[in-house]
């Protein structure tokens, strides 16, 4: 369940480019009975309102060297069904905000950009009819079996291809991932939840061949925030005996645990089932305070399902995003590793943690 920041996109992203969404806009809601077709679902949903292809991922190099990745490309339109009649390349119908994370692990520095740009004439977009996501030079493309991603920036970035190993995973239940109890509180969210991934790290200028696996989320939705929300946590585990599993902790204003939260177990022969919020809790170990935002967050966490208990510890601390203009302000996402036991076994493995609304409590409403 990949919303990041979304709440703060209309406010900050269209002052920034000085749009405003026309306000007939009329974009589809995110409702029960959705029917999936691949690889159409793949492409750009420009019928609703946000669109998201979040890619997160643990590497090596030959020498046992690690790094995490993250690189995300949002798509947050503003006509929805009834486009403005303006035929000029500068209109601005799509807004396109896209964030990159290289993590190294050895050296404990993390590396992050953002990019944010309008469609102007073809500086970003996604298309509807094939995967290809763009923001400038960075892009994601769709070939045969496999994902390209590149992006670079300050001798920063990634060049990676990845293969799915699993088919696609739809998270909730009915053909949404509910997130409150109105109508289109919910999205259309699914994964690869492991995916073969070989390619370059690109470090300080320096160009690293790895290998490792990755997650893709592609989610997208018009409505799906809750007003009494304050924020999320969401996991995202890669277990050694290849069990997945993706869990999203929603944080109500008063402290509390959202009934709405949720996940998915997906076991080694890709078969998974759903996981209701009453079915797992996630204590909190240790925290962290951000020398940058002075935010505090966890830094460690137990998770308790009916299959077992598994420990997650960031590998290290400092992998906040922060004062980003894309959102006007900052989350944690990080690459963690993963120790304990599931069906009485003894398991570890890799994966990322998602956490927002600890800077500051969403803002809810989107413009009309």
């Amino acid at each position: 369940m990949r919303f990041v920041v979304v709440f703060l996109v209309l406010f900050c992203l269209l002052s920034s480019v000085g749009a405003e969404p026309h306000k007939s806009a009329s974009f589809q809601q995110a409702l029960r009975g959705y029917d999936y077709q691949f690889p159409r679902d793949d492409f750009s949903h420009d019928e609703f309102r946000i669109e998201w292809w979040y890619y997160t991922g643990n590497l090596k190099n030959e020498g046992g060297r690690s790094f995490g990745y993250q690189l995300t490309f949002f798509r947050v339109g503003l006509e929805g069904a009834n486009p403005v009649d303006n035929l000029s390349s500068w209109k601005i119908d799509h807004i396109y905000f896209s964030h990159m994370t290289v993590s190294d692990i050895r050296g404990k520095k993390f590396h992050f950009f953002e990019r944010i740009n309008r469609k102007g004439i073809k500086n970003a977009g996604a298309e509807s009819g094939r995967l290809h996501v763009w923001n400038e030079d960075w892009s994601l493309v769709a070939k045969d079996n496999f994902h390209h991603l590149q992006a670079q920036e300050n001798g920063m970035g990634l060049n990676l291809k990845l293969t799915p190993i699993k088919k696609r995973v739809v998270h909730g239940i009915g053909g949404i991932s509910e997130k409150g109890s109105g109508l289109g509180n919910a999205s259309h969210y699914f994964s690869f939840t492991r995916m073969e991934t070989t390619g370059q790290i690109l470090l300080g200028g320096e160009v690293i061949p790895v290998r490792g696996t990755s997650w893709m989320d592609h989610e997208f939705s018009s409505n799906q925030l809750n007003e009494n929300l304050a924020g999320w946590d969401w996991f995202s585990i890669k277990l050694d005996d290849r069990t997945e599993i993706m869990l999203y902790q929603l944080r109500n204003r008063d402290g509390g645990k959202d009934s709405h939260s949720s996940g998915t177990l997906v076991f080694p022969d890709g078969q998974s089932r759903h996981i209701v919020g009453r079915e797992f809790s996630i204590a909190v170990n240790k925290f962290w305070t951000s020398p940058h935002t002075k935010t505090t967050y966890p830094a460690g966490w137990t998770l308790t399902l009916p299959e077992g208990v598994l420990n997650v510890t960031p590998d290290f601390s400092d992998q906040e995003l922060y004062d980003l203009r894309s959102i006007s302000g900052s989350y944690w996402e990080g690459s963690v590793s993963i120790t304990g036991r599931l069906q009485e076994k003894k398991v570890s493995g890799k994966g990322y943690v998602e956490l927002v609304g600890y800077e500051k409590s969403l803002v809810q409403k989107l413009p009309d």
